[in-house]
């Protein structure tokens, strides 16, 4: 059994700990995660179990012959070769293995007297080469590169023509061939979509080796491993079970945590605002520095991020008539010949959630710039409904976040003036925290550039979004937190992932692309999944998946629409004209009693500047009171004498007591005069 451990390794950048006396042993059947805050150290980690980064101390032991193979989660690039040529680099230990044993050959040939030993190494290396399949290896590349999404026409492209994503596909192909005893992957299914995701999923259910795996989906972790290790605080904890098993039992160890760290915040609030409020006033100085120096004492709570809850809502989507869009006949052809969407005939509704799903080139994104009104080379007809106002996301909006501004004010120009004060918390939820937010937009990285636009989007007065691939450098958290505002928004929502999970949680229908024909399916993505598995035979192009035609895309009758749209329309009448009308009534009564209201509200602030007043000239006696019973303390004649000691003692702890109640009777007398 290979294995690879490490006992008290510790790591620090500066006076911050990474790593702190963490322990961990990966081997063969391994199938764990690693998860934690961004920042808290996770890649850093994986470096250095794959032996290329050095820790500040602690052990490293591996098994000898043991290959670990680390796959980061950007940045590799391959040229000068083909396809197949490049995969074959990935069997370099098999060649290597093979010369050693054609060594052992020759030299058994040059001295076969002394043979005992060498014909033991030669069997042994005979053995590990038919174990790891090498002999097989150009089976095992076809394989790996058809399910990671390379078609046989890419074997002998050259590595030079493909794109980033497809370079990390690459990688990725070449990491799993090697067949390691323990694989390292940082984020792999980054640049996957969902039909290579599945069959990643099944490689890994079978893999025979031992892996450790980062990664942002949640769907992706579930299937694939059975024990989580948790980075926080330099710390590293493991937990048994999948992913959700992991949530779930840390929320409940957290419990009493989240309960003490909630307190903790009310009390930093409560001094905090006695601070801002009275630290000023000479006449309250004193208290104001005695809480601060309570403030100064508090050592914080801190929570994982990675269980923090996230929340923040969508602007009121604007109205719209239920019919939000259609298309007639819409065709689209890059080369002239290849029809990539072939008079498909399309009808969204208001509320709908629509997930537009399909391999590679079937033509989704291609959908959305149609819809959105970027891409205009089609034939065919568009017809937005009324009163539609479409938003239109893609990782191409990175390319307009520029500029001198920080983060923090690009939001708050836009927000919504309700919302501005709860900028700072809806940048949290995106992963713009602490002094994130004041970073000029010109420094940000592409994925940070990618979630300012995703934000600034969804700040705007929209009630049609449409969304392509919005989860992309996001966290379980920010994803969690987009998914709970998308089901909150009143509008309606096109959209591509890649994100199964979020998939599930969020379409109502699916949209089904192959090249040149379309299927749509009533219903959400997992009975999308089970009229899929339930088929025998294929599928007929431009046909429901309840056999009936795809005309008008699975949309009501135009006199359901003008119905529902007229019935919307007097209700809304009706609303408007009562919420009027209660409006007028609100006046008239506000009218009737505003001289009566105006005179209570003026006895009451005279009786609370004098309570104020007197409660603090209490508090003052009181402290002067206390102040002597302190130094009588310091008088021989009392602290040498045991009952008189105690007798002052008491004294002290009964005035400051009463002296507790004087001062929160004088904060909440305060608090109410403002």
């Amino acid at each position: 059994m290979a294995f690879v451990q490490f006992s008290k390794v510790s790591l620090s950048f500066g006076d911050k700990k990474i790593l702190d006396n963490v322990s961990v042993n990966l081997k063969t059947g391994t199938k764990a995660a690693l998860t934690g805050a961004n920042g808290a150290g996770k890649s850093t980690l994986i470096k250095i179990m794959a032996g290329l980064q050095e820790p500040d101390g602690g052990e490293r032991v591996a098994q000898k012959d043991a290959r670990i193979v680390y796959l980061p989660q950007s940045g590799l690039t391959h040229s000068g070769s083909t396809l197949l040529q490049e995969a074959d680099r990935a069997f370099d230990y098999g060649y290597k293995i093979q010369e050693e044993i054609d060594s052992i050959g020759d030299a058994l040939k040059e001295n076969p007297s002394n043979s005992a030993e060498l014909l033991e190494r030669h069997a042994a290396l005979l053995a590990r080469l038919e174990d790891s399949g090498w002999y097989r290896r150009d089976a095992f590349a076809e394989s790996v590169l058809l399910g990671l999404g390379f078609s046989r026409a890419d074997f002998t492209k050259m590595t030079d023509e493909f794109s980033g994503g497809w370079q990390m596909r690459i990688a990725l192909a070449k990491a799993l061939m090697q067949g390691p005893d323990i694989l390292l992957l940082d984020e792999p299914t980054n640049y996957l979509d969902i039909e290579a995701r599945d069959w990643l999923e099944s490689f890994l259910q079978n893999f025979k080796g031992g892996f450790l795996l980062v990664s942002h989906d949640r769907y992706f972790l579930d299937v694939t491993i059975n024990e989580v290790y948790e980075l926080f605080n330099g710390q590293l904890n493991r937990y048994p079970g999948n992913y959700s098993h992991y949530e779930k039992v840390r929320e409940s160890e957290l419990k009493t945590l989240m309960a003490e760290y909630q307190k903790q915040q009310e009390e930093i609030a409560h001094l905090q605002s006695f601070i801002d409020r009275f630290g000023y006033k000479a006449s309250k100085a004193v208290q104001a520095q005695s809480r601060q120096k309570m403030l100064d004492k508090i050592v914080p709570i801190e929570i994982p991020e990675s269980l923090k809850k996230i929340h923040f809502k969508f602007p009121p989507a604007p109205h719209s008539g239920q019919l939000v869009f259609r298309a007639n006949g819409v065709t689209k052809s890059y080369d002239g010949k290849t029809k990539v969407l072939d008079n498909l005939d399309l009808q969204i509704e208001n509320g709908e959630r629509l997930v537009v799903v399909g391999h590679n080139g079937a033509g989704k994104s291609t959908l959305l710039r149609i819809i959105a009104g970027v891409d205009k080379d089609f034939s065919g007809e568009l017809i937005p409904g009324s009163g539609v106002q479409i938003g239109y996301f893609s990782q191409d909006n990175a390319e307009t976040i520029k500029g001198s501004q920080s983060v923090l004010q690009s939001i708050e120009d836009i927000c919504p003036l309700e919302l501005v004060p709860k900028a700072r918390d809806m940048l949290g939820s995106f992963l713009f925290r602490g002094d994130d937010v004041f970073k000029s937009l010109d420094v940000l990285s592409g994925g940070e550039k990618s979630r300012v636009a995703l934000l600034r989007l969804l700040l705007k007065p929209i009630n049609f979004l449409i969304l392509d691939e919005p989860t992309n450098h996001l966290d379980m958290q920010s994803k969690d937190a987009l998914l709970e505002a998308l089901k909150d928004f009143g509008g309606t929502v096109v959209f591509v992932s890649h994100d199964r999970g979020f998939i599930q949680d969020l379409a109502t229908r699916v949209l089904e692309l192959k090249p040149g024909s379309a299927r749509n399916f009533l219903g959400g993505y997992e009975y999308y999944l089970e009229r899929v598995a339930s088929e025998s035979g294929g599928t007929v192009a431009g046909h429901n998946s309840d056999g009936s035609q795809n005309k008008n895309g699975g949309g009501k009758s135009s006199q359901a629409q003008n119905t529902a749209g007229g019935n919307s329309r007097q209700a809304q009448n009706a609303s408007q004209a009562s919420a009027s009308e209660n409006q007028s009534q609100g006046q008239k009564s506000a009218a009737a009693i505003s001289w009566e209201e105006q005179k209570k509200a003026a006895n009451e602030k005279k009786r609370l500047e004098r309570l104020v007043e007197s409660l603090g000239a209490q508090i003052e006696e009181k402290e002067k009171a206390i102040k002597a019973l302190e130094e009588k303390m310091s008088d021989p004649a009392v602290y040498s004498n045991g009952a008189k000691a105690t007798e002052v003692q008491k004294q002290i702890a009964a005035a400051s007591a009463e002296l507790d109640a004087l001062n929160a009777q004088w904060e909440e007398a305060a608090e109410k005069l403002g």
